[in-house]
């Protein structure tokens, strides 16, 4: 109760930070930009989900890579060859094994070439810190007397990690030419880019400029052959054959006559002769000189323009072209020969890159969440408000005070680290709500019953203060821990809301023990009551004798078959899976005009030939969500049905508004990090818990958590819920929630254990259970307060996700109370009367004689 001037100082400042760096979020664009230079003026940046916008995952196609350093690899090995005293050789590709297989006609040379060969080794690296890189190739010789060149599997990893890096400047550069505001471009792993830009809805042509390689080369054409006559007759060394795109196929020469790197300038313009669109360019110093050298030496040849393996015109050059400009015509029309022109300036992707996931939503969908979001979150908190100052009065407005400010300092804090705000972030304040006035009944509920012993005031809200903290600690850090877990193997929107829960999680530790400790000290000086009159509601009466640890094994032995039956139905049964771990398509439509029939949906589409295709209703009567099933031919077949579906349901004045599409690579690797991350986050709970308790404590906390995971699982099963990437985020908040019980009457267990040395177990379990269930019903019920706002009106999108977290909730109370008392007698947990008489019981070595 004894507060510095320094403790008071902090909690001004940091109080005075939070409202400083949250208030720019909702003020209106016109008063922020007028807003005091030396002021913050960051804002909270919405995620896709809530404002719309494109969300592509990229991923690097290694065999396109390897493929194409084997073509140019044998390119270098038939040159250098050749300039070796003209060794014969044949070169086939073993694709397998990622490399070469020269055969030489003369095996006397064999010596020679080897050397000749060891002349193409290279070093690559994409790190600054790499000493001198790895080698791209091994050399080698078969048994019947063949050399190899080999890519090494080291050398490829660099390669395509290098790409990536590289890869990542030009798509800056391509969205940069679109004028769009604050896109996001980060690296996901050794071989994966993702790309976010709000804003943007038109996903299709976003891919399209993003993924497109956009490789502009230039090649004769090989004269006095068709491309027809070459494949019946032969290839000619040095060429291949290109399909051009009025359908045909071209002759031309291996060699790059000239490549689009040399370009300066790339723009739309329109042929007036010819009436179509095109695209002009302008070459660099070099490449005119280089432009005008070839075309003034092949006149009356052809001269083909290739863009990513397709010929997109071949013209005789009429006379020589020295100005270093040249337009590009094909079956372009005004949009494809800008986004043609921008995808030229902005330069080539050094490799091929394939949408592995790809996510849509319409801006009317984003401002309906945000609105389903702020309705949910401003009733929950009206809820939670009203019910702590029924239940505690004065003491419960000291509560509510923190937890505004708790509210404040989360968006103070999202501001400040620019972090994204999502519809389950916004699920994950609301959720915080109702967490964070915990902490303030534990600290009540200790104060009563410290004035019930008979202690004067002063000492019963310092005892209640200091003998809470512990809990709260523990309890706090075992939902942390979920918290991380989820941010770190999580992705996209759950990673919005792991990183909100985790902020609510750290905000509410300060805010109410520190915070409400100010106002209740201000109050007592102030004040300098008799008495305290602290709780003035409360669901269960004080001095419950309930025995349960009597009716443990019918607890038990209901516990075992709930969770018999409930992976019972996860095995028979399984589960209505959603896209993040089967892949397909989602697509979520609006019927304008009226509400939406399921059956005409379904009949639009049932002639489609898309396969598997489940129609449903969604939330409001006018929303219908289709599902297709993952295309053979990928993810461009994937975007063909998805045209398919809007193309046939335009007809009938339906809308899209959220498309979601995942490849199956995706899918089961979100599946298995989901699994991965229940396991790490129950590990991490086990030791912490063994550490802060004894052993016994932490196995009882892991098994009931574990029971609780399963009911859920089971509901999911059972009921049909969709189970997605957000159902695993709800089954590792659980696992925080499950704990902050289980810790408490934990925590009371071991504090009576010091208490009451000679009490049997059984009772002792009893008596810390009947003294903290006042607690615990409460803090339930506002976590219920929270969650139901939720479930009612924060959007169909998170459905799933809340309805799992207020019966998890439930599930970990009736654990938490019931089931982990008798687990913690059959791990052996004793008291110390029980150990001393368990010692005395031992025989004793009779001595040796």
């Amino acid at each position: 109760m004894q507060f510095s001037p320094v403790r008071t100082a902090i909690i001004v400042i940091v109080a005075l930070m939070g409202i400083l760096f949250a208030v720019p979020s909702f003020l209106p664009d016109n008063v922020r930009e007028n807003w005091p230079g030396w002021l913050p003026k960051q804002t909270v940046v919405l995620g896709l989900d809530l404002q719309g916008g494109s969300h592509l995952l990229l991923q690097v196609n290694e065999q396109g890579i390897v493929s194409e350093r084997l073509q140019s690899l044998r390119r270098d090995v038939r040159n250098v060859l050749a300039n070796q005293n003209g060794i014969g050789n044949l070169i086939t590709t073993d694709a397998a094994n990622n490399s070469l297989v020269i055969e030489l006609t003369d095996p006397s040379q064999l010596e020679a070439a080897r050397t000749a060969l060891q002349g193409l080794q290279n070093t690559v690296s994409n790190s600054m810190f790499a000493a001198g890189g790895v080698n791209e190739l091994a050399f080698g010789e078969t048994p019947d007397g063949k050399l190899t060149v080999s890519l090494t599997r080291e050398g490829i990893a660099e390669r395509t990690s290098s790409l990536v890096s590289q890869s990542i400047e030009v798509i800056r550069n391509r969205i940069d030419e679109l004028g769009t505001t604050e896109p996001s471009i980060q690296r996901q792993g050794t071989n994966r880019v993702l790309v976010q830009v709000p804003g943007f809805g038109d996903s299709e042509r976003l891919k399209n400029l993003i993924s497109q390689t956009a490789r502009l080369t230039f090649h004769m054409v090989y004269p006095g052959l068709t491309a027809a006559q070459a494949e019946a007759q032969g290839l000619p060394a040095g060429t291949m054959i290109l399909p051009s795109q009025d359908g045909g196929a071209e002759l031309i020469f291996e060699d790059v006559a000239l490549g689009g790197e040399s370009l300066v300038d790339a723009q739309p313009s329109y042929d007036q002769q010819r009436g179509i669109p095109v695209v002009s360019f302008r070459f660099d110093t070099n490449g005119a000189l280089t432009f005008g050298q070839i075309t003034s030496a092949n006149v009356g040849q052809r001269f083909a323009i290739v863009l990513d393996e397709q010929v997109i015109t071949a013209p005789v050059i009429q006379q020589p072209i020295t100005g270093g400009t040249g337009q590009i015509s094909g079956s372009f029309t005004t949009q494809s020969a800008s986004d043609l022109a921008v995808l030229l300036r902005a330069g080539a992707l050094p490799a091929s890159l394939d949408v592995v996931e790809e996510r849509t939503v319409d801006a009317s969908l984003g401002a309906d969440s945000i609105r389903s979001g702020l309705t949910a979150g401003i009733v929950a908190a009206v809820l939670v408000i009203t019910f702590m100052v029924i239940a505690y009065g004065l003491f419960g407005v000291f509560a509510n005070i923190s937890l505004i400010l708790n509210i404040v300092l989360i968006f103070g804090a999202l501001s400040m680290l620019g972090a994204t705000l999502t519809l389950p972030g916004i699920a994950g304040i609301v959720l915080t709500i109702g967490m964070a006035v915990d902490a303030n009944v534990l600290i009540y509920e200790r104060m009563r019953e410290e004035m019930k012993a008979g202690k004067t005031p002063l000492q019963a809200i310092n005892a209640g203060f200091e003998r809470a903290w512990g809990t709260i600690v523990d309890s706090h850090l075992t939902q942390l821990v979920a918290a991380v877990v989820l941010y770190f193997l999580g992705s996209g929107p759950v990673q919005g809301f792991a990183v909100t829960l985790a902020l609510g999680i750290v905000t509410s530790l300060f805010t109410s023990y520190t915070v409400t400790l100010y106002f209740v000290r201000l109050w007592y000086n102030w004040r300098r009551p008799k008495t305290l009159k602290i709780q003035h509601f409360r669901f269960i009466p004080d001095g419950t004798k309930i025995q349960f640890m009597k009716i443990s094994r019918y607890v038990i032995a209901f516990s075992l078959v709930a969770s018999v039956l409930s992976l019972g139905s996860a095995y028979f049964k399984g589960f209505n899976l959603g896209i993040d771990f089967v892949g397909g398509t989602a697509i979520e439509i609006q019927h304008v005009g009226g509400p939406a029939d399921v059956g005409q949906v379904r009949e639009l589409l049932e002639g489609l030939g898309l396969g598997e295709v489940q129609v449903q209703g969604f939330g409001t009567p006018e929303d219908v969500l289709v599902r297709v099933q993952a295309q053979e031919g990928g993810q461009d077949a994937d975007q063909v049905a998805v045209q398919k579906v809007v193309d046939a349901l335009a007809t009938e004045n339906y809308e899209v508004r959220r498309t979601e599409a995942v490849s199956g690579t995706v899918s089961s690797e979100l599946a298995w990090k989901g699994t991965i991350a229940v396991i790490i986050a129950l590990v991490a709970i086990l030791f912490y818990l063994w550490f802060r308790f004894e052993w016994q404590f932490a196995m009882a906390a892991v098994t009931t958590t574990t029971h609780d995971i399963i009911m859920t699982i089971g509901l999911f099963s059972i009921t049909g819920l969709e189970f997605n990437l957000t159902s695993i985020a709800a089954v590792l908040t659980l696992v925080g929630l499950s704990l902050n019980e289980t810790v408490v009457i934990s925590d009371r267990v071991r504090e009576n254990m010091r208490k009451y040395k000679s009490m049997p177990m059984p009772e002792l379990i009893d008596l810390s259970i009947n003294q903290t269930i006042v607690r615990t019903s409460l803090t339930q019920f506002t976590v219920f307060l929270a969650l139901i706002p939720l479930v009612l009106f924060g959007g169909e999108v998170i459905r799933s996700f809340t309805i799992a977290m207020t019966f998890g909730s439930l599930v970990g109370m009736y654990s938490s109370i019931i089931v982990a008392g008798p687990i913690l007698i059959n791990f052996g947990l004793k008291s110390r009367a029980e150990r001393t008489d368990l010692a005395e019981k031992k025989p004793v070595d009779e001595p040796a004689v």
